[in-house]
């Protein structure tokens, strides 16, 4: 998903297989077109009201045009990192096309991307993956607007796949949060458009993203990460810089184990907390020299013909707080890596 999802997604997207049979059988019938109506409306406007001092007219205006999206909840019901195979989700991110396109934006915006590295510590190949991965470049930032998607999770998808409350408590702060953004960078609200998910721009923030991460990185007094990818590529490098990226260290590295490790050992995304020795005593070879005391994640991903074992380190990690799947996080660290070796191959000041 290229969801700017943040961290705590992790815990929204593994739906049940009934979902969309829930969806089908009550959408007809609870489904709104006029969000301001909804059950769920009043309590909502008078958060914004009372803790955030919004006219209530003018939230009742922007929920009435709000559109339940059938799509969205299907989307939601069948994410990509969990329906695909490792080799077949690492197809769709890491193509020769996606490569020579990151090439491109990298030569394009050359000077914003090292002015991003000395600033903020994050080197230009992770920058470029991450907009390659979300949007292509900017190509397809998504079409649907924030506040029908942000809608429909926060009032209708809970009740429609039977989820857990924290999913409609996040969805419910987003929307909270994108017409906080609306004020805050004289916007309309109604008019900005992103994912499924309610994520925005070449970077695909979540209105909470944006409200603590984007930055205008051009000064010219708005951060604009939908149409400007200066401002788009300071505002991912500020993301990864406070999510405690460590320039020039090393993101992920293959390794072999032999033991078939237990599945509940593997693809946890937490802060890394085994050493190396640790990982070594359980039966994982790893070919890089780094040092022992070096905290790993283990992983395993489901390649054509069998298996492939991963340690992912801190900055493995900071990826994954971009997007809390481990597929994703390895289809950006690979993607950045082949974007980087063509970039050098064709730069004389590689």
């Amino acid at each position: 998903m290229n969801i700017l999802i943040k961290s705590n997604l992790n815990k929204f997207f593994a739906a049940p297989l009934f979902a969309l049979s829930i969806f089908a059988a009550g959408v007809s019938s609870s489904s709104y077109g006029d969000y301001s109506i909804h059950p769920e409306a009043a309590d909502f406007i008078d958060t914004m009201v009372e803790k955030h001092q919004f006219d209530r007219e003018e939230i009742i205006a922007w929920l009435k045009v709000a559109k339940h999206q059938t799509s969205i909840v299907k989307a939601m019901s069948r994410p990509a990192e969990k329906v695909k195979p490792w080799y077949e989700y690492r197809k769709h991110f890491i193509s020769e096309a996606r490569i020579k396109g990151g090439v491109k934006f990298w030569q394009e915006n050359k000077a914003t991307l090292e002015r991003a590295q000395q600033e903020l510590g994050v080197e230009p190949a992770i920058i470029v993956s991450i907009i390659g991965v979300e949007t292509n470049y900017g190509g397809f930032t998504g079409n649907y607007k924030v506040v029908d998607a942000l809608a429909t999770l926060a009032f209708d998808y809970y009740t429609y796949t039977n989820k857990r409350a924290s999913r409609k408590r996040f969805f419910t702060a987003e929307l909270e949060n994108l017409f906080l953004l609306a004020r805050e960078q004289n916007q309309n609200p109604v008019e900005l458009k992103g994912s499924y998910a309610g994520a925005m721009g070449l970077g695909q923030f979540m209105p909470s993203s944006y409200r603590n991460y984007a930055v205008d990185f051009d000064d010219d007094q708005f951060a604009d990460i939908w149409t400007n990818p200066t401002d788009a590529i300071g505002s991912v490098a500020n993301y990864f810089a406070r999510h405690g990226w460590k320039e020039g260290e090393a993101v992920a590295m293959r390794a072999n184990n032999s033991t078939d490790p237990a599945e509940d050992s593997l693809n946890k995304l937490h802060r890394p907390k085994a050493t190396l020795a640790e990982l070594n005593a359980q039966g994982y070879k790893i070919i890089e020299q780094l040092p022992a005391e070096t905290k790993a994640l283990p992983m395993r991903f489901e390649a054509k013909y069998g298996s492939e074992y991963w340690l992912g380190l801190h900055n493995f990690y900071v990826i994954s707080r971009y997007n809390p799947r481990t597929k994703y996080a390895m289809a950006v660290y690979q993607l950045s890596e082949l974007i980087r070796e063509r970039n050098c191959a064709q730069s004389t000041d590689c």
